[in-house]
C-alpha cells in the first residue's frame, strides 16, 4: 500500500482501549496477536521509510556545503506530509481489525504436543 492510501484510511490517531477478548479472536492467544501486529507495524514503518527516502531524493543537491543552507519547501511539505499520515502500529491494528491481514501459524497440534 502508498502512503496515499494510508492517508485516505480512517484511523483515530489517539490511544484508545481496546478490547483484549476481541482482539485474540483471529489467533487465539493475545500475544500471538501482538507479535502479527508488531510484525506487520514493522512492515508498514519500513515501506513507508523507503517511499519517504525515495521521493526525498529529489531534494538531494549536489554540493555538501554547509554554507548552502537554504529552506527547501517542498521538503517541507513532503515531511509534513508523512508526519500527518496514521502511526505503523495504529494502521497495523486497523487491518488486523478489518481482517486484512494474513499470517499463518507456524506451529502445528502435532508440533504443540510433543
Amino acid at each position: 500500500m502508498k502512503s496515499a492510501d494510508y492517508k485516505k484510511l480512517k484511523v483515530n490517531p489517539y490511544a484508545i482501549t481496546r478490547d483484549i477478548v476481541r482482539m485474540d479472536d483471529q489467533t487465539g492467544n493475545i500475544y500471538k496477536t501482538v507479535v502479527v501486529l508488531s510484525k506487520r507495524a514493522n512492515q508498514i514503518a519500513s515501506d513507508l521509510k523507503e517511499e519517504f527516502h525515495e521521493r526525498s531524493q529529489e531534494f538531494v543537491s549536489a554540493s555538501d556545503n554547509l554554507e548552502e543552507y537554504h529552506e527547501n519547501l517542498g521538503q517541507i511539505e513532503l515531511a509534513k506530509y508523512f508526519e500527518q499520515l496514521p502511526k505503523p502500529t495504529l494502521l497495523a491494528i486497523n487491518e488486523y481489525e478489518n481482517k486484512q491481514i494474513y499470517f499463518s501459524d507456524v506451529e502445528s497440534p502435532s508440533r504443540a504436543n510433543d
